[in-house]
């Protein structure tokens, strides 16, 4: 467990975090004494995150180009999910995200190091500790690639839906978020190919925020935007029949699933 740290010297997702970790104390003895020791203690951890943010609001932040378009100071005292690398964006935009989610063996593979040195919630695939250990802000989940699923508790089995961002649809609604509010999630690429190849970049990025995003030499797998759909549609249909809503910021997106709103008048 993590050393007492002052909850006012914390920010808000430390401070969510801190309160977690404070109610281990009362959770219930959890099943499961086979587990590997990281993974277990990763059950506990995303347990008591459940429902620990009811009644808030979020913003999931996709990578694509429109982020350069996005205000993204008016994130400042928002919850949001950064997705790969989005570490990249707070020296180029000046936003840096409550929390991080990474799901695809490559991308974790290649950023290990900019990873352990992220001092903030980070959620990453069970795979991912082969690059990536353990430590106080480390939560591993167990994610797999078949028999499509939107899970609304991820201490268990959670379908990854082809893209990083359907795992943060199903982190926020296990931990409470009444809307969940997408930017910079393009759904649009300018590299074609059959989808789930992996590729490697010969040059600057264009289908992201960074041209450094996936620069020249880093392996990356061409998108499945059918698959992500799917996992959209599963989203929006959890989220409705709970009362709770996902809703479309992005400036210029191309995804059709959710409800689509303006940025700017959600700080009016």
């Amino acid at each position: 467990m993590p050393e007492t740290t002052p909850n006012d010297t914390l920010s808000p997702a430390g401070q969510a975090l801190r309160r977690a970790y404070d109610g281990l104390r009362r959770l219930p003895e959890l099943p499961g004494a086979y587990l590997h020791p990281w993974r277990r203690a990763s059950i506990q951890k995303l347990a008591a995150l459940k429902n620990s943010h009811q009644g808030e609001r979020c913003f999931l932040v996709g990578n694509g180009p429109s982020l350069k378009h996005t205000d993204l100071v008016k994130l400042r005292n928002e919850f949001s999910f950064g997705f790969n690398r989005i570490f990249l964006a707070e020296d180029e935009l000046g936003f840096r995200p409550s929390c991080l989610v990474s799901i695809n063996d490559l991308v974790v593979q290649q950023s290990a190091e900019e990873f352990k040195a992220l001092r903030m919630p980070k959620f990453f695939a069970w795979r991912a500790r082969k690059w990536v250990p353990l430590d106080e802000d480390a939560h591993f989940l167990y994610t797999t690639y078949t028999s499509p699923k939107f899970s609304t508790d991820i201490t268990g089995r959670v379908w990854e839906g082809a893209t990083v961002t359907n795992v943060a649809l199903q982190l926020a609604y296990h931990m409470g978020f009444t809307t969940a509010i997408l930017i910079g999630v393009d759904h649009s690429f300018a590299t074609k190919g059959t989808p789930n190849t992996t590729v490697e970049s010969q040059g600057d990025d264009p289908n992201h925020f960074s041209a450094a995003y996936f620069g020249k030499g880093f392996r990356w797998q061409l998108p499945d935007l059918e698959t992500s759909e799917l996992g959209y549609r599963m989203a929006r249909k959890a989220f409705e029949a709970d009362g709770r809503q996902v809703l479309d910021a992005t400036i210029g997106g191309k995804l059709d699933i959710f409800p689509k709103i303006d940025y700017n008048s959600l700080f009016a």
